[in-house]
């Protein structure tokens, strides 16, 4: 009532009216009215005064109305308004059949009890929800995990008898004691604190499904002119013209000491030995030149290409170009020079088929003495054969007159002036002519790419696309992930730089370092390659190792809609569309694993008596075959003949089982094995013997695919209800088959019925 009385004073009402009417009121109940109008009458006249004296009662201030009724139905819709009420009643099925795993034999465990009431309200207000039918199973109902809790207990009873148990069951209370590491190597030292740093350089794609076509010729030139800087970088063509100078000047000098005088065995022996190697160094010679030949041709080759392509797609995309750097030579030594090497050739190869043709014709006298010979035999058994004139001798006697062998022809003449020829043929297709200027390719990174604005739609598509894929690495030691390094992106060149180096601390044993590439488009990455890095040496330490490239690739099927040539994917640069090639996504990991230092330059690497040797290390306790077969050599006979050309050192413990086995070989004591190592258990899975599913008809009949028993499965299960006189195959008759077939079809009627 007092909030009822400040409302009507907030709302400005008169309080006057109020008190007019109580007075009125007190008029009929007493004489004194007239002061208390008067006196309330000066309280109204100050307003300064407090609006409620303490002489005025509750009552004054009191408003009294009749109750108000609010109906059932307003009540109940203005409840529903401001509350949320259950619905215990069964959710409504979606338009669908529902579906029991149950029924079709799938494990789905036992759900947890709970009342149906509380089901169908849990329901009822997920299904309010926005995705709450991802919650419902297929079987109507929500979806449950089984019941996590056991019928009995995990951990074993209590025995509080501990008098009656043996002292040695009794429980012996200790300390716990951390250890520093936790080894499961007994091998590796327990207090050693080791260090392993792998650095990750970056990415190198020689093909990635984003190239386009030039990119492909471009990484193809790029490849090839590597090559080419390696092949000039080794001189390997010059190192064997050296050799075959000297072996030439060796020869010719032992020649002009014992020209003219008798040569004892070993001098004939060294000399052929000499020019046994003067033709293989020759061949060897002619082979890298031609090899050089062919690769600069082939520069030239692609180089030509990737101007035809860019005139035609009106476009750059790669910043390469090649110039040829021209060394004029002087044209009279010159052709000194390839004159003296024809005829040096020319005079070797007249005495090479002068040898091989004195070898033959020695060849084929003796076998003409041979034949010789035998015609003489064979005319001394016709005499013998006219003066007989039994019929059996003659025919005894035509056995041999069938068998006369045939005359030997002799050889060819070498044909010496068609040498010259063929030598200055195979001079001019693999060497330089003379006077010819030296080419020297020279491959520069410096050029142009057109910009966006002057390329085609689906060119600038794949260059979008270039632009969202990053890549990252995962290292794993061990097959489990340590480290990985952050997101880079993939740049136009189409490599890919990181730059960190991530450093390990060892605990366990360290058996395998793996390395995995992620492509990252988006907030999606997919595996793409792994690369496995050798564990270094103990001897391998950070500082003093260069980065080393592993190769890596993927056969990851890719097609694009725009200009990347894709991966996996038929690509042909002809216009008949001829000679496709298909390429995959592969590349190179320059990264480099090496052992860390301390701060008082202390390798923090294992001894190397505790560095395994490698993946097979294991193998060298087991037997020489073993250890040979570990390495990929599983023929016995190259094996041995590897390890007799290996010169193993017999002092070295690891090879006193190979040099045994070498051994026992020469005296023809052991053979290489006839089993396969790989199936120590198999007779684990041999459910039965041979002998007895050879015993067993009915399997064999089955197996045979006979008419009535080839399409049964069910065959019964103990030998006891297989007959022996129920299934006999002595001869495969027509009658006997038919009798056969009808003593199957009763017996598996039987067992059907049953």
């Amino acid at each position: 009532m007092y909030i009822a009385a400040l409302e009507r004073l907030d709302r400005g009402d008169n309080l006057g009216g109020t008190r007019k009417c109580n007075l009125k009121k007190k008029k009929r109940q007493g004489p004194n009215t007239k002061s208390k109008v008067q006196r309330l009458q000066r309280e109204e006249a100050s307003p300064e005064e407090d609006l409620f004296p303490i002489k005025n009662s509750s009552q004054d201030f009191l408003e009294v109305r009749k109750a108000e009724y609010v109906g059932y139905q307003k009540r109940i819709q203005r409840e529903r308004d401001l509350l949320f009420s259950q619905n215990s009643r069964p959710v409504p099925a979606f338009n669908r059949r529902p579906r029991y795993l149950a029924d079709e034999g799938l494990y789905v465990g036992k759900r947890p009890s709970m009342s149906q009431n509380n089901e169908n309200i849990l329901e009822s207000r997920i299904l309010k929800m926005e995705e709450g039918k991802k919650w419902i199973g297929d079987d109507g109902r929500i979806m449950a995990l089984p019941d996590p809790i056991k019928e009995s207990s995990t951990r074993p009873p209590l025995f509080h008898m501990e008098e009656d148990l043996d002292p040695a069951l009794q429980t012996v209370y200790r300390k716990a004691t951390k250890s520093k590491y936790e080894n499961t190597d007994s091998t590796l030292d327990p207090e050693g604190d080791y260090k392993l740093d792998v650095d990750v350089s970056g990415l190198i794609f020689s093909h990635h499904p984003l190239f386009s076509r030039e990119h492909v010729l471009g990484a193809r030139l790029a490849q090839l002119y590597d090559q080419y800087l390696t092949r000039q970088h080794n001189n390997l063509t010059g190192h064997l013209t050296d050799k075959l100078n000297g072996l030439r000047s060796a020869l010719r000098n032992i020649l002009e000491i014992h020209d003219g005088q008798s040569l004892t065995q070993a001098m004939q022996q060294r000399i052929s030995d000499y020019s046994l190697e003067v033709r293989n160094t020759r061949q060897l010679r002619d082979s890298e030149q031609e090899k050089d030949r062919t690769l600069l041709k082939t520069v030239i080759k692609v180089w030509k290409k990737i101007k035809a392509l860019r005139e035609f797609q009106k476009f750059i995309n790669t910043p390469y170009k090649l110039f040829l750097r021209k060394e004029n030579v002087d044209q009279a030594s010159d052709e000194q020079v390839y004159e003296d090497e024809i005829l040096a050739e020319v005079v070797e190869l007249e005495a090479e088929n002068e040898e091989d043709y004195q070898r033959k014709l020695a060849e084929y006298r003796k076998q003409l003495a041979e034949w010789k010979l035998s015609r003489r035999k064979q005319k001394a058994k016709k005499k013998k054969r006219k003066k007989k004139k039994k019929g059996q001798l003659q025919d005894e006697s035509k056995g041999p007159e069938g068998e006369e062998c045939p005359k030997p022809e002799p050889p060819e003449k070498p044909d010496f002036d068609s040498i010259e020829q063929q030598v200055r043929e195979k001079a001019s297709r693999i060497r330089r002519k003379p006077g010819e200027s030296v080419l020297i390719p020279e491959l520069h990174a410096s050029g142009n790419i057109t910009a966006n604005d002057l390329c085609p739609r689906a060119e600038v598509a794949r260059r979008r696309d270039v632009k969202r894929r990053n890549f990252f690495i995962k290292i794993l030691y061990n097959c489990k992930e340590v480290s990985r390094t952050d997101s880079s992106s993939l740049n136009t060149d189409f490599r890919v730089h990181f730059g960190q180096i991530f450093n390990l601390k060892i605990v366990n044993p360290h058996q395998s370092i793996t390395l995995q590439v992620f492509e990252k488009i988006g907030l999606f990455s997919s595996h793409l390659a792994q690369v496995f890095i050798p564990v270094p040496e103990p001897s391998v330490l950070t500082g003093s190792v260069p980065l080393d490239e592993f190769e890596f690739s993927s056969n990851q099927r890719v097609m694009f809609d725009h200009e990347g040539v894709g991966s996996d994917v038929p690509l042909s640069f002809e216009p008949d569309n001829s000679n496709k090639q298909t390429l995959l996504t592969s590349g190179k990991l320059s990264c480099c694993v090496s052992w860390g230092v301390g701060d008082d330059d202390v390798p923090l690497a294992p001894p190397v008596s505790q560095h395994p040797g490698g993946i097979h290390s294991g193998l060298h306790r087991l037997d020489a075959v073993t250890s040979i077969w570990g390495c990929g050599l599983h023929d016995m006979e190259k094996a041995l003949e590897l390890a007799k050309q290996s010169r193993l050192d017999p002092n070295d413990p690891k090879n006193v089982s190979i040099l045994h086995l070498l051994k026992v070989t020469r005296s023809g004591e052991v053979k290489a094995p006839e089993y396969f190592r790989l199936e120590q258990q198999q007779e684990e899975f041999n459910f039965v013997t041979d002998e007895e599913l050879e015993r067993s008809c009915l399997l064999r009949v089955r197996n045979q695919k006979v008419a009535v028993s080839e399409n049964y499965k069910c065959a019964p299960g103990l030998e006891r209800e297989v007959y022996d006189k129920m299934i006999q195959i002595p001869d495969w008759t027509n009658d006997r088959i038919i009798k056969i077939q009808q003593q199957l079809w009763r017996t598996f009627s039987n067992i059907f019925l049953q």
